[in-house]
């Protein structure tokens, strides 16, 4: 590492950085799948539109407003991502740059990752190992904190109460010298969750009130950067998160499970700039420790990484990079450890008109043993000033978990790793307010994991191969009438996501949906906006489900629509005091997104938040 770190310090006296902007002696450059993810599908949500969404979870904000399916166990439970009809562990989730999927389980729970934390969410969608790393089979959620120079000091703190027993606050100051920049963030969110709900387990169909689901989580989260001089920075983040919960039982039962998560995230990021390149040095650190009922779980990972950025001529722009991973797990059934190294190398090239390439390259080593070199090609081409067009071919790759290798009694550690090859083609127009953007994608994944019976002990094996391909679109614009501002934006996906034939499942399960993958969703909303006021209604449609593969079961479609008051523009002398009412399934829909595990009807919630 020490001499990768040394020799691209000597090149980066000689390259050109076309794509950075010095701003008052901070420089401040692209995020890296911005420069080099061409030809990919991406969504985000910047620190204004996440504002409304601080009393909230990343499970809840991805139901609202994207095409993911979030499999959510109840209000506050686990809740889970499925990019493109993938499953949830073959998503990569990353905080500053490091990854924080739990190694034991190989994903994240998004109920307990809150809104009050992250600055900016970006969705990149689709396979691309190349780019991102290991577990970027179906999607890659990106999360980012830190604090900025050139900003006036700030401080707010929300407060807000709802149905069920629900509260959340929140804290958040920043501070900007001319040297350092500090940034912190406190919260705290609870809700008993004691809402009724109709028992189809039981005959009648009698109503029950919830009376296991309480849910309580809070942290802090600190953000540093120093100005060392104009061309170095350095800059530190620790999230701290405590999550405690009733593990609300499916109907028929009456389990009394409880579980406690405890996260330590700490990133740490140097940068050194020349004039036209830079070096980034990044070291991190995630630990988590899980209390299910009395059984407890830990594991811990340690990153470092050194990556240098570039321009060679005019018209290429490269990174070179390798990360080291380190993995400890004290599992309640074993221990175990995981060395992991990689390698990565990205071109992009601007020589023709209209028309930007891109190349990346990732070899990942585990255990001493080399993985298949994984590759991504990605074109974006402005065809006019209305239409463009993006292509790309990617490969991921996800390496087996700690669990599906050394769990005992069952696990397997001669699995290989699943692989995916994906395409995707899109086209996006824009003309005046309106824009529209379409995209079609085809994917095939192979050695995906499956745990089944043998004998009296549940094992893993590399056993279905599926294929995945859909259309997405989005489309929205915004106009005026008067001092009335409106938007509207709408949203579908077509998802068919087959799991094909394979020699260990029966002939019933082949060519079928996969379970809990709607064929269709639908998304819509439309926001008036005046006088500091603003109204926003929304609905999601959620088509069948299947929750098995012989699809002997099949759950309804449902739909949901929430409600948005917001009033920015009362003040309390020098204070701003922000208010915000929000209806949750405003229709009071009976549903559910998993069987036999029920949702709240109609649920209301207050906000006030005092802002310096």
């Amino acid at each position: 590492m020490i001499l990768f770190v040394w020799v691209l310090s000597l090149f980066g006296f000689q390259a050109e950085q076309r794509d950075t902007v010095r701003l008052q002696e901070i420089e401040v450059s692209a995020p890296v799948f911005e420069t080099f993810g061409l030809g990919k599908k991406q969504l985000n949500w910047d620190k204004v539109a996440l504002e409304n969404y601080q009393s909230r979870s990343l499970s809840e904000l991805l139901q609202e407003k994207s095409p993911l399916f979030i499999r959510q166990y109840g209000p506050g439970m686990l809740g889970s991502p499925n990019f493109r009809g993938t499953s949830a562990g073959h998503t990569a989730i990353f905080w500053n740059g490091i990854p924080i999927n739990s190694p034991s389980l190989g994903q994240s729970d998004l109920s307990i990752i809150p809104l009050a934390a992250p600055d900016r969410i970006d969705l990149i969608f689709g396979s691309d190992g190349a780019l991102l790393g290991n577990e970027a089979l179906g999607g890659s959620i990106l999360l980012q904190s830190q604090a900025n120079f050139q900003e006036s000091p700030t401080a707010s703190i929300s407060q807000e109460v709802g149905s069920f027993g629900q509260s959340a606050t929140a804290f958040q100051a920043g501070f900007s010298g001319e040297k350092l920049a500090f940034q912190t963030k406190i919260y705290s969110q609870k809700a008993e969750n004691d809402y009724t709900f109709r028992d189809l387990s039981l005959p009648g169909t009698p109503k029950k009130t919830q009376t296991h689901s309480a849910f309580s989580q809070k942290g802090i989260q600190q953000d540093i950067a120093w100005k060392i001089n104009p061309s170095q920075r350095l800059s530190t983040s620790f999230w701290y998160h405590l999550a405690d919960r009733e593990i609300q039982p499916p109907m028929g039962s009456d389990t009394q499970d409880t579980q406690e998560d405890q996260s330590f995230r700490l990133s740490l990021e140097y940068l050194k700039f020349w004039d036209k390149s830079r070096l980034e040095v990044r070291s991190g650190w995630v630990r988590d420790d899980q209390l299910f009922n009395q059984s407890f779980n830990q594991t811990s990972s340690f990153f470092l990484s050194g990556d240098w950025e570039g321009d060679i001529g005019k018209d290429w722009k490269i990174r070179l990079g390798t990360r080291g991973t380190h993995i400890q797990g004290n599992l309640s059934t074993y221990s175990a450890t995981d060395q992991r190294l990689e390698t990565y190398q990205f071109i992009r090239f601007s020589g023709l008109k209209n028309i930007n390439l891109s190349l990346n390259l990732r070899q990942l080593l585990v255990e001493q043993k080399w993985q298949p070199l994984l590759p991504s090609l990605g074109m974006d081409w402005i065809l006019n000033p209305t239409f463009s067009l993006k292509a790309s071919i990617a490969r991921g790759l996800k390496v087996p978990t700690l669990n599906d290798r050394f769990w005992e009694p069952g696990g397997n550690p001669e699995l290989l790793p699943e692989e995916s090859w994906q395409g995707e083609t899109g086209l996006r127009w824009n003309k005046g307010s309106f824009h529209s953007e379409l995209t079609f994608f085809a994917m095939d994944v192979e050695n995906w994991i499956i745990w089944m019976p043998k004998g009296a002990i549940w094992s893993p094996d590399n056993i279905r191969r599926v294929r995945n391909t859909g259309i997405e679109w989005a489309g929205g614009t915004e106009f005026a009438i008067g001092s009335t501002r409106f938007k509207i934006d709408l949203a579908y996906n077509y998802t068919k996501a087959i799991n094909r034939s394979n020699s260990e499942e029966s002939p019933t399960f082949w060519n079928k949906q996969l379970p809990y993958t709607p064929l269709h969703q639908a998304q819509g909303g439309v926001e008036l906006i005046r006088d500091g006021y603003s109204f926003r209604l929304s609905s999601q449609y959620i088509g069948q489900r299947a929750t098995t593969l012989d699809h002997s079961r099949i759950m309804d479609p449902y739909s949901l629509s929430q409600l948005h008051l917001n009033y920015k523009k009362l003040w309390l002398g020098p204070v701003q005091v922000p208010i915000s009412l929000r209806i949750e399934n405003l229709f009071n829909k009976s549903y559910q997104v998993l069987y036999l595990r029920p949702m709240p009807g109609r649920s209301i919630h207050l906000n006030f938040k005092i802002q310096l």
